[in-house]
């Protein structure tokens, strides 16, 4: 299958190691992998803080992007990029008032990766090895608004000698909520301090997540904290086939 990777613009920037790691595992998985130049942000961060013109100008530039009658299958390792284009797309075009973009948004196929690989492809077992004790957070854009549902952990558990272990109170916000956590500075550091205290008592080596925004924020706490867990998107842990 042709596919084409919506690396997303938080990734691009700080985590490209995930792009590289999606890109690994799908062409193991025997798949052409493909990254379109021209794409950019999907725009999620000027809709949620009322840039609703900017948002519609990104949403325009993803759909001419990816989108066309012979378009490939897109997948992206961001929960919250690809629930703003299935989710917030329509929305921005009717603000908008583009009934070209309603139509453009509607044929666009947008996947996170482990809906693509459960759903799409059929496979829990991508031949991945990771002997390390993971506990999994359930992002809010992945819990909520895709609604992956249990995907992510059934993935991980197919993994050879990966141990995984529950998170208490998973379904719980990290706090970042992108400029949540900088209009809400205090609110946010309390949420994380919650989450960085419930990843601690699982003993995990590495906390899992399908958001690097979310994993950063969390990250940081536990660098701050000397906690000794690192942060890894699914992707990576999913494209292991080595001992590390």
């Amino acid at each position: 299958m042709r596919v084409a990777l919506f690396v997303a613009c938080f990734n691009d920037a700080l985590f490209p190691g995930t792009g590289r790691a999606v890109t690994r595992l799908l062409e193991r998985l025997g798949h052409q992998v493909v990254f379109p130049a021209g794409q950019s942000c999907c725009g999620q961060v000027h809709w949620t803080s009322g840039y609703q013109r900017e948002a519609a100008d990104l949403a325009r530039g993803f759909a001419a992007v990816f989108g066309g009658d012979d378009a490939p299958v897109v997948v992206t390792p961001s929960a919250s990029c690809a629930a703003t284009v299935r989710r917030d797309y329509p929305r921005i075009a009717r603000a908008a008032g583009d009934a070209g973009l309603a139509r453009d948004a509607e044929g666009l196929r947008v996947h996170e990766l482990s809906e693509f690989l459960v759903d799409v492809l059929g496979v829990t077992d991508v031949g991945a090895r990771f002997p390390h004790r993971v506990t999994y957070h359930p992002t809010c854009h992945a819990l909520r608004a895709l609604e992956v549902g249990d995907r992510p952990r059934r993935l991980l558990r197919a993994v050879r000698d990966l141990e995984l272990v529950e998170l208490p109170e998973a379904g719980e916000c990290c706090g970042f909520g992108g400029a949540f956590a900088m209009k809400n500075a205090d609110v946010s550091v309390a949420m994380v301090a919650d989450k960085v205290r419930h990843v601690r008592a699982t003993a995990a080596d590495v906390v899992c997540a399908v958001d690097n925004s979310c994993l950063a924020h969390i990250g940081g706490a536990l660098t701050r904290l000397r906690a000794g867990v690192r942060t890894m998107h699914l992707a990576e842990i999913l494209a292991e086939t080595e001992t590390v």
